[in-house]
């Protein structure tokens, strides 16, 4: 049950952040362009590790385990709808 409390209790701190990254809205090619290249597409995190040309184990994509994924990554997607829709750039380079 203190899981399920701890969890609810997380979930409310960071609330206020995740509406804040929902809201931003991008106006700035500037900024649009560093976001994409901050964010990254995929997952960094996920790994295998090798010893002698052998595989020894895999580290999977914990991207999902940070509270704040879904709005880092709407964050990146607005970013990159903007250059494409409002700039006419092409965001292949990003994907």
């Amino acid at each position: 049950m203190t899981t399920f409390i701890q969890t609810r209790l997380h979930n409310d701190l960071l609330h206020p952040v995740r509406q804040w990254l929902e809201t931003i809205e991008i106006h700035n090619s500037k900024l649009a362009h560093f976001l994409c290249k901050a964010i990254p597409a995929q997952c960094p995190f996920e790994r295998d590790i090798t010893l002698f040309s052998r595989k020894l184990f895999h580290i999977p994509p914990m991207c999902k385990l940070n509270p704040l994924y879904e709005e880092v990554v709407g964050l990146r997607f607005k970013a990159l709808c903007y250059l494409a829709d409002e700039c006419g750039e092409d965001v292949t380079a990003y994907c």
